[in-house]
């Protein structure tokens, strides 16, 4: 299947994406690997990347498309793929959607995880990361410490990152509804728009996709 995976930050879209692509025997490709990969193997693509960066701007998009199409054309992806982060606006959905014309291939689904906006607020606000291991990650509310402020594993001091503040979570979903949910009406038009509620546990959302998932293909 060649999926796109889209949901505001907090959805849970990194975890559903690779337990999704795992189940699915297709490669997960994440636009945020996508450029750690070229960066360090400092292709020409890479490079590229980095010279925006470094100078403080945002990678155009046609250097962000450039990648998704050297990783889609890679073998593994010959059956399938599952893209996390990419489209992230209309513009390159529809260089998308052209870039797949000429290879003589299309979407078979959108899958858009939906999760109400303060639950997702909630849900990133209340982490905690350990300072000794970024891995080790409890929440205020979710997955309490024995003891306020200690990693349980390591015995670190527990610390919320800048970006997940609340007045920085706003921002992100700010920027998610004006630039990145739009496609969702761009491919509702195509048909190809699968909704499922983000909300439960990690089990029970991603057997919920794959079920609406295969309700999709049984349709087409």
């Amino acid at each position: 299947m060649r999926i796109v995976l889209v949901g505001p930050p907090g959805a849970g879209k990194g975890t559903q994406a690779t337990r999704l692509a795992e189940k699915l025997r297709v490669p997960h490709i994440s636009t945020g690997d996508l450029f750690r990969a070229n960066i360090s193997q400092q292709t020409e693509l890479g490079k590229l990347a980095k010279s925006y960066m470094d100078a403080g701007n945002l990678v155009p998009d046609e250097v962000t498309i450039a990648m998704a199409k050297d990783r889609m054309e890679q073998p593994d992806a010959e059956g399938g793929f599952l893209l996390d982060g990419f489209p992230r606006n209309v513009s390159q959905a529809e260089a998308l959607d052209e870039l797949l014309t000429t290879e003589g291939i299309k979407l078979d689904a959108v899958l858009d995880l939906e999760a109400p906006e303060e639950e997702v607020v909630k849900r990133i606000a209340g982490r905690r990361i350990c300072r000794n291991d970024s891995s080790h990650v409890f929440h205020v509310t979710y997955k309490k410490p024995a003891k306020e402020g200690v990693c349980d594993v390591c015995g670190g001091e527990l610390y919320q990152r800048d970006d997940d503040s609340e007045e920085t979570v706003r921002t992100r979903l700010e920027v998610y509804h004006t630039q990145t949910e739009p496609i969702i009406d761009y491919y509702k038009a195509q048909g190809l728009v699968v909704t499922i509620e983000a909300m439960g546990p990690v089990e029970e959302v991603t057997t919920r996709a794959l079920a609406a998932l295969k309700r999709e293909g049984d349709d087409q």
